[in-house]
């Protein structure tokens, strides 16, 4: 079976073909890999093709999302990246969407009304909807009605029950869909199970919180493999201090800047979403990378940046284990929880109290699907590498025709 994925975001497109007689227990390598970068340059795309042992780039001339994802899906057949003898040979598309509001627990195959829905949920994720749905249309162009696939960012986070998932305003917005939705689901719930896997241990029965620790960066409290509570809420704006989005600040603040300083929604979103975090502090950069780099230079403004950022970490890994009343398993996961060797072991001081214990030699030796706590740990610390693209050709084969 011949499974495609598409995970569409704001900024980029990614794409992987996977090629499976059986389903693995462990993420194969996909056969071809294709990702295009809208923020390389304002007047054109980059597309970057991986297959056959060859890399190669192409610059696409326009911006027509549609025409780029249908150029991509070209190198699939053609050129020294072909892999495939026609499109056809696709048994099944997986799409990332990023929202699901509260129709969707679960992956689904996608049908008008499936569209529908996406459309709808626009206003609650107009960075990433509208590129989801433009990855499905293309898709239908290109493959005509090969079955689709949508596997939703919020769907694993539907158990989490009403005490954390409303907000404490008037009740009745709640019934208008004002409420905590979660994101990064596919990735929580895939590290989740993952974890329990490595360390021989029935997933009913641990006690988790996963840090998914990317750009964007959001927490899980997993408790039987479900999740109970999580620090994204209503949008992915809330909970943590992420590369360049606030996370988590007084709403005062709002009222007293469109009070004060005259800003208006637009203006608001461009602050919170784009000029705050470890870029608005650092007032260096967004990336993580850049921060430690200039910290350990002497830039005492990328240093506060980073203390903010592992501060508020921290709280929010407390939140979220007083919500579990307990922790077995501590996980790291995303851009940052994987590479950086740093914010895992500050992350992780202060725990003693828990009996929680990381081995600082098997933190620096680039751990992968590991376990990076002592031997006498009584919390298990681990650092996964994440597979996003695979949870979702995972779910397409369990739903292919």
């Amino acid at each position: 079976m011949k499974i495609l994925v598409l995970n569409a975001g704001s900024s980029s497109q990614k794409s992987c073909l996977y090629d499976l007689d059986i389903l693995p227990s462990h993420p194969p390598q996909p056969i071809w890999a294709a990702g295009i970068d809208w923020t390389v340059n304002p007047d054109y795309g980059v597309l970057t093709v991986k297959a056959q042992g060859i890399k190669q780039e192409i610059n696409l001339s326009s911006q027509d999302r549609p025409a780029a994802i249908a150029r991509m899906l070209d190198t699939l057949v053609t050129g020294e990246t072909k892999v495939v003898a026609n499109l056809a040979d696709i048994s099944i598309v997986g799409h990332r969407v990023v929202h699901g509001g509260t129709e969707y627990s679960q992956a689904t195959m996608i049908t008008p009304q499936v569209k529908e829905t996406i459309k709808k949920l626009i206003p609650l994720a107009p960075s990433h909807n509208p590129a989801h749905l433009e990855g499905i249309e293309a898709i239908e162009q290109v493959l005509g009605d090969v079955p689709q696939v949508a596997v939703f960012d919020t769907a694993f986070h539907r158990s989490i029950p009403p005490d954390s998932s409303l907000y404490p305003i008037p009740y009745q917005w709640s019934e208008l869909g004002i409420r905590r939705y979660g994101f990064h689901g596919t990735s929580h719930q895939y590290c989740s199970q993952r974890a329990a896997e490595l360390l021989g241990k029935p997933l009913e029965s641990l006690k988790m919180v996963i840090c998914h620790l990317g750009n964007g960066a959001s927490l899980s409290a997993v408790k039987g493999g479900k999740s109970i509570d999580t620090t994204m809420g209503f949008t992915p704006l809330e909970g943590l201090m992420m590369g360049t989005r606030s996370g988590s600040i007084d709403p005062g603040i709002l009222i007293y800047l469109e009070r004060e300083y005259q800003y208006n929604p637009d203006s608001l979103n461009s602050l919170l979403n784009k000029e705050s975090g470890l870029k608005g502090i650092s007032g260096i950069s967004g990336d993580m990378r850049a921060i430690t780099t200039a910290m350990a230079e002497g830039n005492q403004r990328a240093k506060l940046a980073f203390e903010m950022y592992i501060h508020r970490l921290k709280s929010l890994i407390g939140s979220m284990i007083a919500s579990l009343e307990g922790l077995d398993v501590l996980v790291f996961t995303a851009g940052i929880g994987e590479n950086s060797a740093l914010v895992r072991e500050k992350a992780s001081q202060g725990w003693s109290f828990l009996g929680l214990e990381l081995d600082l030699a098997k933190n620096a030796a680039r751990p992968r699907d590991e376990d990076i706590a002592t031997e006498t740990s009584k919390v298990r610390v681990m650092v996964i590498a994440t597979a996003e693209d695979w949870a979702i050709a995972r779910e397409c084969w369990h739903l292919s025709p």
